[in-house]
C-alpha cells in the first residue's frame, strides 16, 4: 500500500522543536489479513468459473445439442411475478407431468391451434380427433360436434347401455352410411319424431317383415286390426282391416 505523508503545522506549544509527521497506512498484521483475503476471493473466482465450466460439459450444454436435466425425484419448473408468486408451474415427476397454470395450449410451428385448455371449456383445433382405445369414448354429460365420422373400413357405433340415446339439432341430424348398412336397435321402444316436419323414408324397398297379420271379421264389433297404406307421395295411413284391400277408400287423405 502506498504511504501518504503529510506535515502538520508548527505547533506555538512551548517546547516544541520542529514540524512533526505522522505516516498513515495499513502495517502489520491487517496488512497480511488484507492480502489473504484478496487472494481467497480470487482462489474462490477461480475454483465458481471452474465449476461452471465442469457443469456446463456435464450437461452437454453446447450450441447445437440437446440440453438434458436429470434428477432423482422430479424436475419443477416455476414462473414468478414481481411479488415471488407462482403464476405457472410445470412439474415431470416418475409417475405424471402435471402444468399449474390459467390455461394451457399446444400449437403448431405455424402457430395453429391444436388443444387448449382452462376453466371453462377445453378446445381441440386439429382437423380431426381419433380416439384409439378399445371402448371408444365416453361422455358423462351431452357432447356437441358438427361431424361424427369413423375411419374407413371400421364401423361407427352410438350406444346407450344404461339410458336413452337424443339426437338434436335445430336444422336437422343426418345418418348417412355410403358404403354399407345402418342399423338402430334398442330394446323397448324406437321412435321417430318430427314435430313441425316430417319424417321422410327413401328407398327402393321398404320391409316391414316382422308385422303381425291380422284378418276381417264381419261382426259389429269394433274393429281394432288396421291395413297401412301406402299413397302416391310416400304418406302413410292406417285403414280399417277387410277382406279386400280398403285403403282405396281413404283416397282423401293423400290430398
Amino acid at each position: 500500500m502506498p504511504q501518504e505523508q503529510y506535515t502538520h503545522h508548527r505547533s506555538n506549544m512551548p517546547g516544541s522543536e520542529g514540524p512533526q509527521v505522522y505516516k498513515v497506512g495499513i502495517y502489520g498484521w491487517r496488512k497480511r489479513c488484507l492480502y489473504f483475503f484478496v487472494l481467497l476471493l480470487m482462489i474462490l473466482i477461480l475454483v465458481n468459473l471452474a465449476m461452471t465450466i465442469w457443469i456446463l460439459k456435464v450437461m452437454n450444454f453446447t450450441i447445437g445439442n440437446a440440453l438434458y436435466f436429470k434428477s432423482a425425484r422430479n424436475v419443477t419448473v416455476n414462473i414468478l411475478n414481481d411479488q415471488t408468486k407462482v403464476l405457472t408451474q410445470l412439474i415431470t415427476g416418475p409417475k405424471a407431468v402435471e402444468a399449474y397454470g390459467k390455461k394451457f395450449e399446444v400449437k403448431t410451428v405455424s402457430g395453429k391451434l391444436l388443444f387448449s385448455a382452462d376453466d371453462d371449456e377445453v378446445v381441440v383445433g386439429a382437423e380431426r380427433l381419433r380416439v384409439l382405445g378399445a371402448e371408444g369414448t365416453v361422455f358423462p354429460k351431452s357432447i356437441e360436434t358438427p361431424n361424427v365420422r369413423a375411419d374407413p373400413f371400421k364401423e361407427l357405433r352410438l350406444e346407450s347401455p344404461t339410458r336413452s340415446l337424443v339426437m338434436e339439432a335445430p336444422k336437422g341430424v343426418e345418418i348417412n352410411a355410403e358404403a354399407g348398412n345402418m342399423e338402430a336397435t334398442c330394446r323397448t321402444e324406437l321412435r321417430l319424431e318430427s314435430k313441425d316436419g316430417e319424417i321422410k323414408l327413401d328407398a327402393a324397398k321398404i320391409k316391414l317383415p316382422r308385422l303381425p297379420h291380422g284378418s276381417y271379421t264381419p261382426t259389429g264389433t269394433r274393429q281394432k286390426v288396421f291395413e297401412i297404406c301406402v299413397c302416391a307421395n310416400g304418406r302413410l295411413f292406417l285403414s280399417q282391416a277387410g277382406t279386400g284391400s280398403t285403403c282405396q277408400i281413404n283416397t282423401s287423405v293423400c290430398l
